[in-house]
């Protein structure tokens, strides 16, 4: 195979634009309108160019110019350097292109290449505008515009009373909104995420308030606890047991969380498709396989992400379903990706089969 040597790094930032301004959770303030989104594009001296997102500060491109694909990039493991890992997503995209092969091939075509994808964007936005709240019947509302948008399943925010609300009250409205999304849904998938915001007693105390509401998962419930995890699990076995545990998305010490997965206390582990990374993903896969634990990367903040997701579910499979971001990013071209019924087909294209943006 040719093995181009990257000539140049180009560093951009994207406006990504939401259908609506999206409110709080249940550690954080309203997440905005969509913000921007920082790509690096990669060229070649054989022409050949590769881009995605970047995460974080980023690195240094000067530590990349200059050197053969083949010294960055394994087609079997992924990024050989982790000090690159910025490029994780932009070096995919260049391998897929340079073999002439979607990512989802490159990661073995293990999954199925249409992945079923959750509304990740159904926050608080009944708490405002501060000085006048709408009240709890706009998450049902924002539901509805999701569904005229193609999503099927909604994964709701909770943990009102962590920061927003007294407890009792925040609590009491987790429960409206969940029963009255389930009943506006009866067909749904509905997941909750607290972002930490219960403790075990107030979180048991809200599954049995919803118990009959069929919960697809409960994510991140508290901080991190074994022992919590192990009695979460009992609990939910006597009043919802085909629920699901997800965990692993906010600092996550995944060694940690290893062996409360495979004591069966964690169903789900979420970690970031960009932060956490595919080359780490890629190195996970396989023992997450191997204890029965399923995978479902976090990719809440920029569309392009669960188009990466998906890829990643199409390729390594033993994912089930992925994060769905509304919106859109300024100057990407993604209708080569299908999205309809709540489920998502990514194409086959080289790469990510995204174009690279005119910029």
């Amino acid at each position: 195979m040719p093995d181009p040597v990257i000539t140049a790094v180009d560093l951009h930032r994207l406006p990504t634009r939401y259908p609506r301004t999206v409110g709080r959770n249940a550690r954080l303030g309203s997440h905005g309108s969509g913000g921007e989104s920082a790509v690096a594009v990669l060229r070649t001296d054989t022409g050949q160019v590769g881009w995605g997102l970047t995460e974080g500060t980023g690195g240094d491109p000067r530590t990349v110019v200059g050197r053969p694909l083949s010294e960055l990039v394994d087609p079997a493991t992924g990024v050989r350097d982790l000090d690159h890992a910025w490029l994780d997503i932009a070096l995919h995209d260049l391998l897929g292109v340079v073999h002439d092969l979607p990512v989802h091939a490159l990661l073995g075509s293990r999954g199925a290449t249409t992945v079923e994808v959750y509304d990740g964007a159904i926050y608080f936005d009944d708490l405002d505008p501060e000085d006048s709240p709408v009240g709890a019947a706009v998450a049902v509302e924002n539901c509805r515009a999701d569904t005229a948008l193609g999503h099927r399943s909604f994964k709701l925010k909770i943990g009102r009373g962590n920061r927003w609300m007294s407890r009792a009250d925040g609590d009491k409205r987790d429960v409206l909104i969940t029963r009255s999304v389930r009943e506006a849904f009866p067909e749904a998938k509905v997941l909750v995420d607290a972002n930490d915001g219960y403790d075990l007693d107030g979180f048991r105390r809200y599954l049995d308030q919803v118990a009959d509401c069929d919960l697809y998962w409960v994510e991140e419930p508290f901080l991190d606890d074994a022992d919590d995890l192990a009695t979460l699990r009992r609990h939910l076995d006597a009043v919802s047991p085909t629920t699901r545990i997800a965990e692993g998305e906010t600092s996550p010490d995944v060694d940690a969380l290893l062996p409360v997965a495979a004591a069966g206390h964690i169903d789900v582990l979420l970690m970031d498709v960009m932060s956490y990374g595919l080359t780490r993903w890629r190195a996970l896969m396989p023992e997450l396989e191997r204890i029965g634990t399923v995978a479902s990367p976090h990719a809440w903040g920029r569309p392009l992400k669960t188009l990466y997701a998906a890829q990643m579910a199409a390729g390594l499979g033993n994912v089930e379903v992925v994060e769905g971001v509304p919106g859109t990013t300024d100057l990407v071209d993604d209708t080569a990706y299908q999205f309809a019924d709540g489920h998502l087909t990514v194409p086959d294209r080289p790469g990510f089969g995204l174009p690279v943006p005119q910029l």
